[in-house]
Order: structure tokens, then C-alpha cells, then sequence
């Protein structure tokens, strides 16, 4: 599995893997989008969708994303599918949670939004390094910077259509629950994620580096 330091640009022909999560995607998708609990609701949790996944699609030969990348972005889209099935405040996992978390409210969007961050964090950061080179401590500090940007034009975006909607559509589509900071919570849970990601990250690159730096150390051992 290529990562942001190892990935090829290969036509998609080629990219078996990639066809294989698109495969998984296009089911995930058609899971989700058969007999959903409210049609509409599922229709406007998948407006981004409808604009993302064409974005991916026409900018892949400018710029393909590593394998891990495209893995982590399949896995954010079945959860956030899953979510758009059910809406995200009836969702049965969150019902779930409910009794473990001491909680009345449905947390599945919580969990949503946490995923978010943790897992698009390493494609936004791979986008900084290869696409804008970015290097240093700013392959940390950007993904998070972007998580929070990013939470909060979708938080913008959905206070818009609240307006624009039914109190009852709008109600379904936000899924406050009776929560006034759950604009406030939902960006604090992707912030927390993509920083969960970045400190993990940080950490792999601080092992290889120190094996690498092993490795030196024998091999110059050896050469004398």
C-alpha cells in the first residue's frame, strides 16, 4: 500500500486497488440510498458527497493520492453514509451508545465528526506535502487548520439550509437534539480527531526515522 511518501500516479485502469474501493464505495452508496428512513434528509447529507466524489474523479490525473489516503477516505464515506441512512439522530449504533455513554442523545454524528478529522487529516496532509510543498512542523499544524475550516463552512453551510428549510426539515437535517453548542461540539470533535491523527502520524515518522538512523549507525559500523 503506497502511502504520501511512496505514491505513483497510475491510470485508473491500472489502480486495482482504487477500483476496488470504488466497488466498495458504489455499494456503500447504493446501501445507503436504498429505502433511507427520509429520502430528503439523505438527499442533503449527500450534497457534499455529490460534489467531492466528481472533484476526486476529474483531478486524478493532476493529483492521485496514495493508497492509504484513498482507503481512509472510503472508510470516512461508509461511515458517514451509514449516518445518512438511518439520519444521523436515529442512527441504531448511536442508540447503542446511549447507556455507555450516560447520555439522552443520539452521539453518532459526534463520532461522524471525530472520524472526520482522523481520518481525512492524512489526506490533507499529504495534499500540503506533494501538492504545495509543504515540509516541517506545518504538515502538523495544517490538518488541523483545515479540519477546523473545513467544520466550519459545513456548520455555516447547514445553519444556511436550516433557514431556508421547515422548522421540522431543518430540525432533521441539523439533528441538535435539543444541544445549543452542537455546531460548537461537532468542530471540537473534528479538531480532537485530526489532532488524535496528526500525534499518531508524528509518531511513525519519529520510529522510521529513528530506524533509519539505526540503520546508518550499522551500516557506517560495518563500512569501517
Amino acid at each position: 500500500m503506497t502511502t504520501a511518501s511512496t505514491a505513483v500516479s497510475l491510470p485508473f485502469r491500472e489502480n486495482r486497488f482504487l477500483q476496488l474501493l470504488c466497488f466498495g464505495a458504489f455499494l456503500a452508496f447504493a446501501a445507503a440510498a436504498y429505502h433511507p428512513d427520509a429520502v430528503f434528509d439523505w438527499a442533503l447529507e449527500n450534497g457534499l458527497v455529490f460534489f467531492s466524489i466528481p472533484v476526486l474523479i476529474f483531478t486524478y490525473r493532476r493529483f492521485t493520492f496514495s493508497d492509504l489516503s484513498y482507503l481512509l477516505i472510503f472508510v470516512f464515506l461508509c461511515l458517514h453514509e451509514f449516518g445518512a441512512h438511518y439520519k444521523y439522530s436515529d442512527v441504531p449504533l448511536g442508540e447503542w451508545m446511549k447507556p455507555l455513554l450516560h447520555t439522552k442523545r443520539n452521539d453518532y454524528d459526534r463520532v461522524a465528526h471525530f472520524s472526520f478529522g482522523l481520518l481525512l487529516a492524512y489526506p490533507m496532509r499529504e495534499i500540503a506535502m506533494r501538492s504545495l510543498g509543504v515540509r516541517g512542523r506545518w504538515l502538523y499544524y495544517l490538518p488541523v487548520e483545515c479540519t477546523l475550516a473545513l467544520s466550519a463552512i459545513y456548520e455555516i453551510l447547514e445553519a444556511l439550509m436550516a433557514n431556508i428549510l421547515t422548522p421540522e426539515r431543518g430540525e432533521e437535517f441539523v439533528g441538535m437534539q435539543g444541544d445549543m453548542w452542537d455546531s460548537q461540539e461537532d468542530m471540537f470533535m473534528a479538531a480532537l480527531g485530526s489532532i488524535v491523527a496528526v500525534l499518531i502520524i508524528a509518531a511513525i515518522v519519529r520510529r522510521r526515522r529513528a530506524r533509519a538512523a539505526e540503520r546508518a549507525a550499522v551500516y557506517a559500523a560495518v563500512s569501517k
